[in-house]
């Protein structure tokens, strides 16, 4: 995937190439679906935002001025498609608490598997406040750099990384909140 590929194919489309559209779709529907996966965790619902996504950027694909890369450019649109797809029809809603008193009360003592603490993390992350959560999930899991992030957030680098550490200190918190209780159990058991 390279920058002059993207250009080259945003220049296409916008001459009337409109069959060049799709390999910038084939370029990107992996990155998209994924990154829409991070907000939603259901497949079928990260495949039809990624598809709305497409449509978006298709509709604005001639407001892609070449000043920003075209991966910071078409991630910015996706997020905010997604962000809109999840007010719109908005997740069930679980206190971090909850999740935390869960995964550590399911079966008494049994120490948290790591698949099920990265599980864990990531519906931590998914309840975060929409701007802490955003930063990471741009940042961490798409692994941008801080310019990148944020570019994508429209926002300066400072605030960017304000929200990134702000985010983490809410997560770490909650995690050590959650293996405070964990180790104090387990100095209970018989």
């Amino acid at each position: 995937m390279t920058a002059d590929q993207d250009r080259e194919d945003v220049h296409r489309v916008l001459e009337g190439d409109i069959s060049s559209f799709g390999n910038i779709v084939r370029r990107w529907q992996n990155p998209l679906v994924n990154l829409a996966f991070r907000f939603c965790r259901d497949r079928q619902r990260s495949e039809e935002m990624a598809q709305d996504a497409f449509m978006q950027i298709f509709r604005n694909l001639e407001k892609f001025r070449g000043e920003a890369a075209f991966s910071t450019w078409i991630f910015s649109v996706s997020l905010n498609v997604y962000r809109s797809a999840l007010r719109r029809k908005s997740l069930p809603v679980k206190s971090i608490d909850d999740l935390m008193d869960l995964a550590a009360g399911q079966i008494p003592y049994l120490q948290i598997e790591q698949q099920e603490r990265d599980e864990l993390i990531r519906q931590a992350v998914a309840l975060l406040p929409k701007r802490y959560r955003d930063a990471i999930i741009v940042f961490y899991f798409r692994e941008m750099n801080l310019t990148e992030t944020a570019a994508i957030l429209r926002v300066s680098e400072g605030t960017a990384k304000a929200w990134l550490h702000r985010g983490r200190e809410m997560l770490r918190n909650k995690l050590e909140r959650r293996s405070t209780t964990t180790a104090a159990a387990k100095e209970v058991r018989p």
